[in-house]
Parts: C-alpha cells; sequence; structure tokens
C-alpha cells in the first residue's frame, strides 16, 4: 500500500510539501499540487482522513441530526441518506449519526462543544426548533433538510409541498375525482409543529378550495394497523370519496388493505396516490401504487454541497434557498373515477381527525 513518503519520492518533493499540498495549511504552487495529485493517483495513494483534519484543524466529519425512531428509516429516508454520505466521501468527508429530536438541543450543543464534527445537516425540522437556535449559539455551519417558520438568514434545501399537493389533486382532478381525501402523518409530529405534516396538509386544503371541493384529512400513525383505521375513518365520513392521497408509506399499506377489505378495487373503483415516496415503496403494492416521488437523493446532495459551502467559505452568507416538487410516477391505482351515484349535499365533515 502506498504511503505519503512514496508520493513524495515520486513526485521529488519533500514529505512537509506533500502535506501541505494536502491540508492546505501553507501556499503550494500549482504546478507542485499538480505534481503530487499525479503521483497520487499512479500510486493508487488516498490521504487519512484524521491526517488531513489535525493538519487543517478540522474533523473532516459531518454529523446528521435525524432523531431516532421506532418506526426506523423508510425507503425515502435511506434514499436521502445514502446520497448525503456518498457526496460526503466524494469531498473528503465522513457523515455521522446524531439521533437527537428538536427536544434534545443540549445533548447537540455538547458535541458541538467537543469539535465532534465541522458542520451539521439538520433533519425532521419544526416550524418552531430549539436545536436550530443551539446550532446558531455554536457558532457551526449547518443546513436544514425542511425548513422552520422563520427561514431568514439560514440556508436549507426542502420539498415543496405546495407544489406537491397542488399537482397530486389536480392529477385526481383531472381523472374525475371529486371526494378525495387525505392521510397524512401522526397527530404527534402535527402536534410537535413538524414541517412536513403542517405544510402537506395545508397545501392539500388549499389545492382542494381552489377546485370548490371540500378536504377531507386524517392523522395517522406510521403503521399499517393505523393506516388502516385511518382509511376506515376517511370512508365513514364520507362515503362518496373515491380517491385518497397519501404521505406515510408504512400506514398506506393499511389503506389498501382496509379498501380491499370493503370490496373496493384499485384502481376501478378507487384511487390511491402516494406522495413524497420512492417507487421503490411503490412496487411493494398490488397493484403498483402511484406515487409522487421524493427527491431524496437530489436532497441529499444539495445539502452536503450547501453546508460544504458554507464550511470552506468560514461565514454566515446562506445560498439561496431550494425548494424541489415530487415528480409523478404512474403505476397501477390511479384511474378515472368510477361513476356513482352520489348526494350533492353529501359533504365531508371540516377539519382533521387522528388515528
Amino acid at each position: 500500500m502506498a504511503t505519503m513518503h512514496d508520493v513524495a519520492q515520486l513526485a521529488n518533493v519533500s514529505l512537509s510539501t506533500v502535506s501541505y499540498a494536502l491540508s492546505g495549511s501553507r501556499p503550494v504552487s500549482q504546478a507542485t499540487k499538480a505534481r503530487v495529485r499525479a503521483a497520487m493517483t499512479e500510486l493508487g495513494y488516498r490521504p487519512n482522513a484524521l491526517a488531513r483534519g489535525l493538519a487543517s484543524r478540522r474533523s473532516r466529519t459531518l454529523a446528521l441530526i435525524f432523531p431516532a425512531m421506532e418506526s426506523g428509516i423508510g425507503g425515502t429516508v435511506a434514499e436521502f441518506v445514502r446520497s448525503a454520505a456518498s457526496t460526503a466521501h466524494l469531498h473528503g468527508y465522513h457523515l455521522v449519526l446524531w439521533p437527537f429530536g428538536a427536544d434534545q438541543p443540549e445533548e447537540i450543543r455538547d458535541l458541538v462543544h467537543q469539535g465532534m464534527a465541522d458542520g451539521v445537516l439538520l433533519m425532521e425540522v419544526c416550524l418552531a426548533d430549539a436545536r436550530v437556535d443551539a446550532l446558531h449559539a455554536a457558532g457551526l455551519p449547518f443546513t436544514m433538510i425542511g425548513r422552520t417558520e422563520d427561514v431568514v438568514g439560514l440556508t436549507y434545501v426542502d420539498i415543496d409541498f405546495d407544489r406537491t399537493t397542488e399537482d397530486a389533486v389536480a392529477h385526481l382532478a383531472e381523472l374525475g375525482h371529486r371526494h378525495i381525501g387525505f392521510l397524512n402523518h401522526s397527530a404527534q409530529s402535527h402536534a410537535a409543529g413538524y414541517g412536513p405534516t403542517l405544510r402537506a396538509e395545508q397545501g392539500f386544503r388549499a389545492a382542494m378550495e381552489r377546485r370548490g371541493l371540500t378536504a377531507c384529512t386524517v392523522l395517522s400513525h406510521e403503521s399499517p394497523g393505523a393506516g388502516r383505521s385511518a382509511m376506515a375513518d376517511l370512508l365513514d365520513r364520507d362515503p362518496a370519496m373515491t380517491a385518497v392521497v397519501t404521505m406515510n408509506e408504512m400506514a398506506t399499506f393499511g389503506a389498501t388493505v382496509e379498501l380491499q377489505s370493503r370490496g373496493l378495487r384499485i384502481p376501478d373503483d378507487f384511487s390511491v396516490l402516494s406522495i413524497v415516496t420512492s417507487p421503490g415503496v411503490g412496487q411493494m403494492s398490488n397493484p403498483p401504487l402511484t406515487t409522487m416521488h421524493a427527491p431524496g437523493a437530489e436532497l441529499g446532495r444539495l445539502g452536503v454541497e450547501a453546508l460544504l459551502g458554507l464550511i470552506e467559505a468560514a461565514g454566515p452568507a446562506p445560498m439561496d434557498p431550494v425548494l424541489l416538487g415530487c415528480p409523478l410516477e404512474p403505476g397501477g391505482s390511479t384511474a378515472m373515477a368510477p361513476r356513482r351515484p352520489t348526494d350533492q349535499n353529501d359533504h365531508p365533515a371540516p377539519g382533521t381527525t387522528t388515528q
């Protein structure tokens, strides 16, 4: 295995010059850097991240703050994490997990003061999030995957929930559906002010109201059993319902079971559109779900690149905010609305229920 000493010999420079070229701790001419890089390529040498970190007074580590969840990491989050880790590695950084929720700012502050990371990617962001205040106070560069209510001066990348819910309702409305339900994340996430739960609900209601339709929404735990109960509640509240938009991967599976148990064929009798999810999840149902693909890989890449920009710039100037839509991935779970007799005065009760 090649060493730094081998690189120095092949490039005909001193060992200290190779170290300076890698760490940037002292000026090295472009010609010398080019010789060092060429020698590294020829020898297949990969610099030790810890050694470079000591030389530059950096840990070469990025922390991903993602709360530990009983339901584990779903397909969409896994796609994001893989992309973030790959992008960090490409730039010579390691990505580590800090499993702290919005109610654990002190734990984050302790690790920051120990110099355990050069920057932070903050996930599962609430509209009012104490972790943001802790990171601000510590002076550590951070990027949000999501956003608080007040985003002035903050760097973030997020899903455009207004656009995504508008596109979801538009897709179903164009198929003739008028009674459309929305199966959201849990009541706990709603009460905690979790950004996606609240923004998606608001976006869905607005999209329905723009078309003169009544929104019928339900909150559900992230489990198939809860999803089945939530779907039953939607159908009981609006018997004329012919379609549902879901934003809860595990609950969606239970929702389809409930529909089938009532003799409703998907998509002939009832359409299901799963948003902010991954095509892989859609393929796990029969028929395969029509989905709106969460851009997890792109969010992971952009989040890391934005964070590295803050770290390298050594300043607080944020990049322009990035909001990404969720493109429609056709499956077999949406179709033209069935023709069935309905009472024009039969509307679901307003409000949100929980399961």
